[in-house]
């Protein structure tokens, strides 16, 4: 909690005219921004660039922030609007998204299909990984949003219902959807899809 009461009184001193402590959440979210905003855009300039510009609208969107969320989830929100409009304006198709090995359930997801560093395991992995990639690019944007928050960005439910503007059930229920997409996806590729089939024999 403590971090989100520093946000606030960051926010506060912003809107009281202080740039100075603008400048103090620029510095604490821009990696975190970047990072986010490289999930749309392949090349790091240009995720560089939305992220600065989803800081400017931050900053001149802050007068009218009342704190009814966390600041760096209403960042988010601006962030991921930004990519997404950048996306579109310039006709570029998303990065490729690499499952986080750090998120237990993605990991999960894939690790029961990574098969030993034999030359048939890595092309097996590789398709897979492009697979599961494919599949996430032809979600609906409001899935694609909300498996990417979830599964790279590890936000929980309540963030990423907090940055999407949504109840928390509807992204548990886009979530699962958008995991429901990427099994079917996967089923057709490979008989069994996410290591399922073992579980029912």
């Amino acid at each position: 909690m403590g971090a989100d009461v520093s946000d606030l009184s960051l926010v506060r001193r912003v809107q009281r005219g202080d740039k100075g402590a603008f400048d103090a959440l620029v510095l604490k979210y821009q990696h975190k921004l970047v990072k986010l905003v490289m999930r749309y855009v392949r090349n790091p300039a240009e995720a560089e660039d939305i992220a600065q510009e989803a800081f400017i609208k931050a900053y001149r969107a802050l007068p009218q922030f009342r704190g009814d969320s966390a600041f760096y989830t209403w960042l988010y929100r601006i962030a991921i609007n930004t990519a997404k409009n950048a996306v579109v304006s310039r006709d570029r198709s998303p990065i490729e998204y690499n499952i986080d090995r750090n998120n237990e359930e993605s990991y999960e997801m894939q690790g029961r299909m990574k098969d030993s560093e034999t030359p048939e395991g890595l092309v097996l992995t590789e398709e897979i990984r492009s697979t599961v990639n494919a599949a996430i690019e032809a979600l609906p944007e409001d899935l694609r949003t909300a498996i990417v928050l979830r599964e790279l960005e590890g936000l929980s439910y309540e963030e990423i219902a907090a940055a999407m503007d949504c109840p928390v059930g509807t992204v548990r229920s886009r979530i699962f959807r958008a995991r429901e997409a990427i099994d079917r996806r996967l089923r057709e590729v490979f008989e069994g899809g996410l290591g399922r089939t073992e579980e029912l024999g």
